[in-house]
């Protein structure tokens, strides 16, 4: 059963209940002229119009948000509660005055019979039964507007309380009980208003849930990637819960990075509150532990530029920088310079005191389509990767694979070398190999190499 079915079906059974029960209290309290019991009708009557405007709001909150309402429609239900208590007030109101009157006047008590006491017995226990009711779909759709049905059923059976005494009282002979019962139940009509009014204008007026904040911040802190809050905003409408907030990430994250981080404070969120939108923007900020390679590539990155073998020299007054640009092979000279430039004076900006030094490069093009070199052109190529290799630190020459291309031929290959050994090492050692291929060669454009240690 969804929540939407849950909350209309739990109404209408309401509006039902509400119905029998008004007119049943209405029709003896006249009969034996009792104003406490006709007050408690009149109240069971306002809880029937609220009942069905509850009804008929609930149809309509749970809709999704549209071109007009971009939160939803969740604030119908504050409105409705806010109408249903202004009506509350009206009533109690009313019946304090024509209380008083009677009280004033020394108006005769009511005709005491068996049948008010039946009434107002049923009345409690179908009372009993709707507030419970109300109050368990209220806390699963966590419906304000199915809230304040219930509060109001919950008073009902006090004030059905409060009109069995006067009765009592007035069958005692004291002829003052049924008023003065009257004018208790307009003053827990009263109390019931007031409360209902704090609770629906906190949430007009955007108030945000009691330690809502506290337990957001602490959700979205817990997310790996986040550095911190800066801002975090929360308000509701209806069942959901509306999250704003502002959180600082590492600068030196790639966007697809950032977007995981979003994906996990939105699941967090959830897991705290349920029901909860959550509006993420992430604010890039340094982080105390950026080092200045990290710093110059945040720099090429924010340019749009493709960059490669930072070299930083720390002569300990003065920082040396040298940097890989690779820009388009066939970009003119002047321009690739300007980018060149571009790019030192923002570095430049970033440090006190630098010197930069850019190589200008071609960017590496996309491999061109190829076919599959012959297996005898392979077994060449591997003969001759192996020799080269010879008897150094590189060795087990594997998966070979050439490729003719419009360029050229495509070798790749797999070797191993000793776990121990440093990359810088293992670099300069397949580098050689490699140049020596295609020095032998001349026809092998390019050499992909993959080095790895040995199997376990």
């Amino acid at each position: 059963m969804t929540s939407q079915h849950n909350k209309t079906s739990v109404a209408a059974i309401s509006i039902f209940a509400s119905g029998g029960m008004a007119a049943a209290k209405f029709v003896v309290g006249i009969a034996i002229g009792s104003l406490a019991l006709i007050s408690e009708a009149l109240h069971s009557a306002i809880d029937l119009v609220a009942t069905i405007i509850t009804w008929a709001v609930v149809r309509v909150s749970d809709k999704p948000a549209d071109e007009e309402h971009h939160y939803g429609h969740g604030k119908l239900e504050s409105v409705s509660a806010l109408g249903v208590t202004a009506l509350l007030y009206v009533l109690a109101g009313g019946i304090l005055v024509e209380a008083y009157s009677r009280l004033s006047e020394g108006s005769p008590p009511p005709t005491i019979s068996a049948v008010p006491f039946v009434v107002l017995v049923i009345d409690i226990a179908v009372n009993l039964w709707r507030a419970r009711a109300l109050h368990r779909a209220a806390r699963a759709t966590r419906s304000q507007a199915l809230a304040a049905d219930a509060l109001h059923f919950a008073s009902d059976v006090m004030g059905s309380c409060a009109v069995i005494v006067g009765l009592v009282l007035a069958g005692l002979g004291f002829w003052w009980g049924d008023a003065a019962a009257a004018a208790a139940v307009a003053v827990m009509i009263a109390a019931l208003g007031l409360r209902m009014a704090g609770s629906t204008v906190q949430t007009l007026v955007d108030r945000a849930p009691e330690g809502a904040h506290e337990k957001a911040t602490a959700a979205i802190r817990s997310v790996p990637g986040v550095i911190d809050v800066e801002r975090l905003r929360v308000r509701m409408v209806g069942a959901t819960t509306f999250i704003d907030t502002i959180a600082k990430v590492p600068r030196t994250y790639p966007i697809d990075r950032v977007e995981d981080i979003k994906h996990n404070a939105e699941l967090a969120v959830s897991k705290a509150f349920g029901d909860a939108d959550l509006t993420f923007t992430a604010v890039p900020v340094a982080r105390n532990n950026e080092t200045v390679r990290d710093r110059i590539m945040v720099i090429a990155r924010n340019s749009g530029l493709a960059i490669h073998h930072v070299t930083v020299h720390d002569l300990g007054a003065k920082l040396i920088v040298s940097i890989d640009l690779e820009v388009d092979g066939e970009m003119r000279l002047d321009s690739a310079h300007d980018i060149a430039n571009t790019l030192e004076r923002n570095i430049q900006e970033e440090f006190e005191d630098v010197e930069v030094d850019v190589h200008i490069e071609p960017l590496e093009p996309e491999l061109p389509f190829g076919i599959d070199a012959p297996a005898e052109r392979v077994q060449t190529i591997a003969a001759a990767l192996a020799e080269f290799a010879g008897e150094g630190e590189i060795h087990d020459i594997h998966n070979v694979r050439v490729r003719n291309t419009d360029a050229g031929e495509i070798v790749n290959f797999h070797c191993r070398a000793a776990p121990s050994m440093s990359v810088i090492r293992v670099h300069e050692q397949v580098d050689a190999i490699e140049r020596a291929l295609r020095r032998a060669f001349p026809s092998v454009k390019r050499v992909i190499s993959h080095a790895e240690p040995p199997r376990a």
